[in-house]
């Protein structure tokens, strides 16, 4: 049972929860027609319901969705509802701070100051099905609010929907497709040859450097140590790999176990030996 505290709109009630006396977020379809501020409701079959009580880099949850159009959350809702049909289960705490974001796209575009992101690229290639998911956003701006929006922020939008699915922040991700931008480029320079970006090495390259830089975020090791026969077998993909580690240290600002190193030198004498 809850108490309301405030229809947003027809689809969208603010609410106490008898229980533990704490506030939600209450989205379901003509929800929030005809309530009255202390009227008591059941929640009805199909309504969503968000804890209040989640912090985000911007700030409180309650406080975000206090000062926002609720139709952004209903917007941020249908994504993540498309997300979790795409990848079967997603985390709904996420869905304030999608909506927060969208809300701020669009007073971007409305107000011709639409960004680029030169990671736009690099993301789309690193979260391929998070991107294709964000694209779902496209319609339903168009539909509801008539913007269109470009690339760069459905880019930012497959981040929230990398972070509703995978125990890292949207910070997190930026950084790691900064990391691995850098990386393969630092690559490219030390081996004096271009990388195919869509070549299946430059691929499995760049999802390595991707998952390299999450285990030293997490302080994960590996257990087999590759070093001796890289070094020995493949010394020049080995210096580049002890190059890059290096780089990938003083961006995360962490010690990295040296056993990365034989790791990485394996995928970069992959391309190595294609560009050959």
């Amino acid at each position: 049972m809850f108490r309301v505290k405030k229809a947003l709109n027809n689809n969208t009630v603010l609410a106490i929860g008898d229980a533990d006396s704490r506030e939600y977020l209450l989205i379901g379809k003509g929800i929030g027609f005809g309530k009255k501020v202390s009227q008591r409701m059941e929640v009805p079959e199909g309504c969503a319901i968000y804890s209040l009580y989640e912090h985000t880099e911007r700030g409180n949850s309650l406080d975000l969705v206090k000062g926002m159009d609720p139709v952004f959350l209903e917007i941020a809702q249908q994504v993540l509802k498309e997300s979790e049909r795409v990848f079967g289960k997603v985390d709904w705490s996420i869905l304030v701070p999608m909506a927060d974001h969208i809300a701020f796209a669009v007073k971007r575009i409305r107000g011709n100051e639409q960004i680029s992101n030169p990671l736009t690229g690099d993301i789309r290639a690193l979260f391929h099905l998070e991107y294709k998911t964000a694209e779902c956003i496209r319609p339903i701006l168009k539909e509801r609010l008539d913007v269109e929006i470009d690339e760069h922020e459905v880019g930012y939008i497959a981040l929230h929907i990398h972070s509703a699915i995978e125990n890292e922040t949207v910070a997190l991700s930026m950084q790691i497709a900064g990391t691995v931008r850098e990386c393969i480029q630092l690559v490219e320079e030390q081996t004096g040859k271009k990388i195919d970006v869509m070549s299946l090495s430059y691929n499995r390259l760049m999802n390595h450097v991707r998952y390299m830089a999450v285990r030293v975020s997490k302080k994960e090791k590996l257990k087999l140590d590759m070093n001796d026969y890289m070094s020995e077998q493949f010394p020049d993909a080995f210096r580049v790999a002890r190059t890059v580690c290096g780089h990938l240290e003083r961006y995360l600002k962490q010690k990295m176990d040296e056993v990365e190193i034989g790791y990485l030198a394996m995928h970069i004498q992959r391309v190595l030996a294609e560009l050959d």
